[in-house]
C-alpha cells in the first residue's frame, strides 16, 4: 500500500439478502471510486473488530441490520472506542445508530415526526387511528413490525416497544446527505412498494424539513438518510433518521448523481481523517 494514502477498512455484507435491493452492487460501485484515493480492504461485519488494527479508519456501509449480529457489533463498538479507532459514520450518532429512542425524544420536543410513545399510560397522547404500528426500539428493516387495533395495545410488554398511529400517507420520500450537504432525494409513489423509488425534486420547504434532523444529529461527518412520509394534510413527518448504514439506492439515480455522491463521500472522508 502506498505510504501517503490513508488505509480504510470497508465493512459490508455483500451477501445480505435485502428485499428488492442489491446491497452488493452499491458497495462495489463505491469501493471502486474510493480505491482511486485510498488503500482499501473489505470485510464482513463479523470480522471488523478483529481486523480494524492497522487501518486509519473503518467505514461502515451496507452491513445489514445489527440485530443479526448484535454481540459482534457491540464488541466492535467497544473495541473501536477503547482504541480510539476512527469510525465512519462516527459512533456518537443520535439516530438509528442508537436505537429508536430518538423518535420519543423528537416527539417530546415537538419536531415534525410521527407521534411515538413507549408506555401504556401515554397511549392517550397519540392521535386516533384505525390501526397502530408497534415496533421494537432496537428494530430495523421492519423486523418485528406489527399493526394492531387500539384495544390490543394495553396488554403489550412495554419497555422495548414503540407505538405510533398508522399514518395513511400519500408517499414516502428519502433525503440523502453527506456531512451536511444534500445530495439527492428519492420517493416511492406507491405506498405499497417502498423500494420502487423514483427521483424526487424537493422544494425549499422539504429541504428545510430534512436539514432540521441532520442538524439535530450533530454528526460533522458521515452519510445520513432522512426518511419521511407525506401526511394526508400535506405536511412531511419523519419516519426514520438512518445514520448507521443507510442504503443509498444509487441504482435509482442518474450516473451523474451517483458519481457526484461518490465524490462527496471521498471529500468527506478526507476531511474526517484530517480532523480526527
Amino acid at each position: 500500500m502506498a505510504a501517503d494514502r490513508a488505509r480504510l477498512l470497508y465493512v459490508t455484507d455483500l451477501a445480505y439478502p435485502a428485499r428488492g435491493r442489491r446491497y452488493c452492487d452499491e458497495d462495489i460501485h463505491l469501493t471502486a471510486r474510493l480505491r482511486e484515493d485510498f488503500d482499501l480492504a473489505l470485510c464482513h461485519p463479523l470480522d471488523a473488530a478483529a481486523l480494524m488494527e492497522g487501518f486509519d479508519a473503518v467505514v461502515v456501509r451496507n452491513s445489514g441490520p445489527v440485530l443479526g449480529y448484535q454481540e459482534a457489533y457491540d464488541a466492535f463498538r467497544e473495541r473501536a472506542t477503547a482504541r480510539g479507532t476512527r469510525v465512519y459514520n462516527p459512533l456518537h450518532g443520535r439516530g438509528d445508530m442508537a436505537g429508536k429512542q430518538y423518535l420519543l425524544d423528537l416527539t417530546a420536543a415537538g419536531y415534525p415526526v410521527i407521534p411515538t410513545v413507549d408506555r401504556a399510560e401515554d397511549l392517550h397522547l397519540l392521535p386516533q387511528a384505525a390501526r397502530y404500528a408497534v415496533k421494537p426500539k432496537a428494530g430495523a428493516d421492519s423486523i418485528g413490525l406489527r399493526f394492531l387495533a387500539y384495544e390490543e395495545l394495553a396488554g403489550l410488554p412495554y419497555g422495548e416497544l414503540l407505538v405510533q398511529p398508522r399514518v395513511d400517507f400519500r408517499y414516502e420520500v428519502s433525503f440523502y446527505f453527506v456531512d451536511d450537504r444534500f445530495q439527492y432525494a428519492l420517493y416511492a409513489p406507491d405506498p405499497e412498494r417502498r423500494w420502487v423509488l423514483e427521483p424526487y425534486e424537493p422544494t425549499a420547504e422539504d429541504l428545510a424539513f430534512a436539514r432540521r434532523f441532520v442538524d439535530w444529529n450533530t454528526l460533522d461527518h458521515g452519510i445520513q438518510r432522512v426518511d419521511a412520509c407525506r401526511a394526508p394534510g400535506g405536511e412531511l413527518l419523519l419516519v426514520e433518521l438512518e445514520d448507521l448504514n443507510p442504503y443509498l439506492s444509487l441504482d435509482r439515480v442518474s450516473e451523474q448523481v451517483r458519481d457526484g455522491f461518490a465524490d462527496a463521500m471521498v471529500d468527506s472522508l478526507r476531511a474526517f481523517l484530517a480532523a480526527s
